[in-house]
């Protein structure tokens, strides 16, 4: 059984000692969507609802993102090189996917700031269009992939 990292021998919460972990590139793609009513995508498409949310939602999940350790307490704070989202419209859905890609030239991985960047920008659509559909839902959020570090790569099947 894999050890649980955040707890010391007595139980109390900690931060993960870091200290001697070496710096490299480490990446985490993570995703998820929001699902909606067609004619609640095809408002966010056509930009009649509230303005642009897809761009809105972005720089949500960047901001999101970047304060991923203020959020969740045992969060390391990193310095990130590249926060990247995308929302794309799924008719089969119907809704829309998030895509987060993160990466720094740490000592810890960047996996909870791009779970946290895709959950904030699904957050934000919902915000913004909740007023034509309060029966979307927020889901799927996952970790796609991750790179780097001493534990290696890892990737979803």
């Amino acid at each position: 059984m894999t050890t649980l990292t955040h707890f010391s021998e007595d139980g109390r919460p900690v931060m993960v000692d870091v200290t001697d972990k070496a710096v490299t590139r480490r990446q985490a793609v993570a995703e998820g969507a929001v699902v909606m009513a067609p004619e609640t995508l095809d408002r966010l498409k056509a930009g009649t609802a509230k303005g642009d949310v897809a761009s809105v939602a972005i720089l949500a999940g960047i901001i999101g993102g970047k304060k991923t350790s203020d959020l969740i307490p045992l969060c390391h704070p990193l310095p990130l090189t590249k926060l990247d989202l995308r929302i794309e419209p799924d008719e089969a859905l119907p809704g829309v996917r998030i895509t987060a890609t993160a990466v720094t030239d740490g000592k810890t991985g960047v996996e909870m700031e791009a779970l946290t960047a895709v959950t904030v920008a699904g957050l934000t659509v919902y915000d913004m269009l909740k007023a034509a559909d309060r029966g979307m839902t927020i889901g799927g959020v996952r970790l796609v992939s991750k790179s780097g570090g001493r534990s290696g790569d890892w990737r979803r099947d």
